[in-house]
């Protein structure tokens, strides 16, 4: 396990009314649809307090009185074990929101709500493994590494010459240049229904060599680490689980398949 001191932050807003895997879980907010019995939210917590050298657990949601539906995470609001942040329009203007109010005294590990397959070892692996030089270590999954175990797991991969990538909703972030990541992803999420802003944001050269595939995986890092003006790098996770979240009902119906090999049926 890692030693390295780290705060952490769980982005738990809803981004939609009436998102499908709460109704499929009967709950109002998705981030406490149980899986296997436990509700997403939860297993996040607890895994994080696994890790060795976790100092503060940062959640970002709505209203920090839904946690009172969950007795543990109740009571971990009412005894400081968790902090609640408050979420901004969207996830880039939470994270940069969350940056300025939790600061980077110690690095900062920022994953989602809806990881319920994320354990301490793939905390731990990003915190070793991201190069020291890094102000933004960004956990990515091999494809590879994925259909070997689950082939039938409906994953969005990005190709760069040849090789297929997943982000895995796990982000460390390191140093003050770090928000000017969260303030160039909060530009982009503006332009998202302006694709022509969108290709003049990241460069139709570089956008060009991604769909033919000349652009390898360092070279896009580099290019988004020019734009941003942090250094960015990939983090390779040789976890088949690690870019596996709830976003919709097949998901939810893989993980709880998963975890319930893992744990026995609740």
């Amino acid at each position: 396990m890692s030693n390295v001191r780290f705060n952490a932050l769980i982005l738990a807003g809803n981004r939609r009314e009436g998102d499908s895997v709460a109704v499929l879980a009967g709950v109002s907010h998705k981030a406490l649809a149980p899986i296997n019995g436990v509700p997403m939210l939860l297993r996040l917590f607890r895994t994080l307090r696994q890790v060795e050298g976790v100092a503060d657990i940062h959640v970002c949601i709505d209203d920090g009185a839904l946690l009172d539906a969950v007795p543990e995470l109740a009571a971990a609001r009412t005894n400081g074990a968790i902090k609640i942040v408050k979420p901004e329009a969207s996830p880039a203007a939470s994270l940069g929101a969350a940056l300025d109010v939790i600061g980077l005294r110690y690095p900062l590990l920022t994953t989602t709500a809806d990881h319920p397959l994320l354990t301490a070892a793939m905390v731990s692996h990003i915190l070793e493994k991201t190069p020291a030089e890094a102000e933004l270590g960004v956990g990515l999954a091999e494809a590879e590494t994925v259909t070997a175990v689950y082939p039938n797991a409906i994953r969005t991969f990005y190709r760069f010459k040849g090789r297929r990538f997943s982000g895995c909703n796990l982000f460390l972030a390191r140093g003050d240049n770090a928000r000017k990541v969260a303030s160039y992803w909060q530009r982009m999420e503006r332009h998202r229904k302006k694709p022509w802003r969108l290709v003049w944001e990241v460069g139709p050269l570089a956008l060009i060599r991604m769909v033919c595939g000349q652009l390898s995986l360092e070279d896009a890092f580099q290019h988004v680490s020019r734009l941003t003006g942090a250094r960015i790098r990939p983090v390779l996770m040789p976890f088949a689980e690690a870019p596996i979240d709830v976003d919709k009902p097949a998901d939810y119906e893989l993980v709880t398949e998963i975890l319930r090999r893992r744990e026995g049926a609740a």
